[in-house]
């Protein structure tokens, strides 16, 4: 999640109403399926202001009971949800809200909220050929839907690491191979999903 705790202030000609924005650099939200997650809308005003949230194509959006909702206060709010009741519609896309009172009407940038599964995953080893006496770089594959949020911290043999052995481990996950080695597997971890 990326915030700023900067605010914007707009004031009308009465000078007792303004609107203003709060982390107005709020772009993206990534939250586990598990959890759900609330998304404050990064404005607000005094008088209070009304608080609205719309989908990046312009269209307001619309509870839908026990998977979205906006809060009076203005905080949207989606549900937790099984993996099978994934929408991308919902679940991942981009938002946008507006606050308007006397003082007119702004609208926040776009906010894209994106639901990640946590679900078991596996990684594997693709494989390599080489000639004899030559090296060889072995890639981790990982699941399309968990690759943007599992670092490859290691490769192991034994419970040694292949990292405290040769001090390698490429970008990606990559790592360079030579038969006196042995055999190698490699561990993944989930690096940054709430």
């Amino acid at each position: 999640r990326v915030q700023a705790s900067c605010q914007c202030h707009f004031f009308s000609e009465d000078l007792h109403s303004s609107l203003y924005f709060v982390n107005a650099s709020l772009q993206e939200v990534v939250f586990a399926s598990t959890t759900g997650t609330s998304v404050p809308c990064p404005a607000g005003g005094a008088p209070p202001a009304s608080l609205r949230w719309y989908l990046a194509t312009g269209e307001e959006i619309y509870d839908v009971p026990g998977i979205r909702h906006v809060h009076p206060n203005g905080t949207l709010q989606i549900f937790n949800f099984l993996p099978s009741s994934f929408s991308k519609l919902i679940h991942d896309n981009t938002y946008y809200c507006t606050a308007e009172n006397p003082s007119g009407k702004i609208r926040s940038q776009d906010v894209h909220i994106k639901a990640v599964s946590r679900e078991p995953y596996t990684v594997r080893v693709a494989d390599q050929k080489a000639m004899r006496g030559s090296v060889a770089v072995f890639k981790c594959i990982i699941p399309a839907s968990v690759e943007a949020y599992v670092n490859v911290v290691s490769w192991e043999k034994d419970t040694v690491s292949l990292n405290s052995v040769t001090g390698v481990l490429g970008q990606g996950g990559t790592v360079p191979y030579a038969p006196s080695w042995g055999n190698w597997r490699l561990t993944g971890v989930p690096s940054h999903i709430p």
